[in-house]
């Protein structure tokens, strides 16, 4: 057998283990540092799984197997097994790595310093802004951007950090949009940056699927930064997968009048890093050192059980959580993005997609109302509730 066509069964073998229906990263992990291989391991867990009594584990033929690894190639991306060279170092050095990943794009990415930036989805105007000018700012000091593609903070992060270098981490396939304005970002950063999930293609994200990819957006950054979140909110899902990752925690402080700051000023009150500038960033990166990678103990890892899935039970699911859409009606876009920090209507305008004329009038509409205060300067801000 040659060189290849070892590395071909190999990855194989590999990729089957991985897609067994009853097990989870971490017990692929348990597996494959207990039976040295995945076939060995193949070979073995089925009987096992009868003995102990439970179902036996679905284990995916060859052909199927086979046929994923030509429709990846078909779809001009590619699949990087754990054991394989260009698996992004970072990543390995997690607790429950990705036993696969499929990315499409610049894998050059994986070689630089990144940084996620995360936040909330239903963002403010102002939250936007600063997170495209931190990411803008990052990229021109060749840091990587990492982010998860989502409406609001996500989509600003990737957007400020298109021409220096951006890495997208999806719940789904790679080739599922969504959310489904994103089509075009989602295009441009596959064109110039870089894709990557752990899901087969085809796969629609389901609630689960998304704390399982906030591990991955924390497990390829030397620290993550939350802009603006919710005290239940997804981000700080990312932000606590960072701190038992060893990573670095850094959070924007926001007004104490607007809900969308809560969580990550309670970041700060635990002790994340604060962060102003893009200079703050680069400090505490500056700072940050790569862990390194687990040692695994096969003595000290006993056969996985059969039913071992990767624990989201508790998980905050991050799809009930999603910003107003873009087909919600002008007024509600314009209320989702005020905040106690005063902005101007042109940035609001930008950010809402609406034409200038027709945001000064819902504007003015608001402030009759009470629900809006006009600053000096052409600015506004939410009134606080009383």
């Amino acid at each position: 057998m040659t060189d290849a066509e070892a590395s071909h069964t190999d990855r194989v073998m590999w990729l089957r283990l991985a897609r067994t229906r009853g097990l989870g990263a971490t017990s692929f992990a348990r597996a494959i540092a207990r039976y040295g291989s995945a076939e060995a391991a193949i070979d073995d867990l089925p009987a096992r799984a009868r003995a102990a009594g439970r179902r036996n584990l679905d284990i995916p033929p060859v052909d199927r197997v086979e046929a994923e690894l030509e429709q990846v190639n078909r779809a001009g991306a590619r699949l990087i097994c754990g054991f394989e060279p260009d698996y992004p170092a970072l990543l390995t050095a997690i607790p429950d790595p990705p036993p696969a990943i499929i990315v499409r794009g610049d894998t050059r990415l994986f070689q630089r310093p990144a940084c996620a930036i995360v936040g909330a989805r239903n963002a403010s105007a102002v939250g936007l802004r600063f997170a495209r000018e931190l990411a803008n700012g990052l990229g021109r000091e060749d840091v990587v951007i990492v982010s998860g593609l989502a409406r609001g903070i996500d989509g600003a992060a990737h957007a400020g950090a298109l021409n220096s270098g951006t890495i997208a981490v999806l719940a789904g396939g790679i080739d599922h949009v969504y959310p489904p304005e994103h089509a075009a970002l989602h295009e441009h950063i596959a064109e110039r940056g870089l894709l990557i999930s752990e899901m087969p293609l085809g796969r629609t994200p389901t609630a689960r699927d998304f704390p399982r990819r906030n591990r991955i957006i924390s497990g390829l950054s030397l620290g993550s930064l939350v802009v603006e979140a919710a005290l239940r909110s997804g981000s700080l899902i990312t932000a606590r997968y960072a701190g038992e990752q060893g990573r670095e925690v850094m959070s924007v402080p926001g007004s104490p009048l607007d809900p969308r700051a809560r969580g990550s000023n309670q970041l700060l009150r635990d002790g994340a890093h604060l962060i102003e500038t893009v200079d703050d960033v680069l400090a505490v990166l500056a700072e940050a050192r790569p862990p390194s990678t687990p040692t695994r103990h096969v003595e000290d890892c006993s056969p996985p059980d059969p039913d071992d899935f990767f624990d989201e039970a508790t998980e905050e699911v991050e799809m009930s959580m999603e910003a107003v859409p873009a087909r919600a009606n002008p007024l509600d876009r314009l209320r989702a993005l005020l905040s106690p920090a005063p902005v101007s209507s042109d940035e609001l305008a930008r950010a809402a997609s609406l034409p200038a004329g027709q945001v000064q009038a819902l504007l003015m509409e608001m402030e009759m109302r009470g629900e809006i205060a006009s600053l000096p300067g052409g600015l506004v801000q939410r009134r606080r509730r009383s």
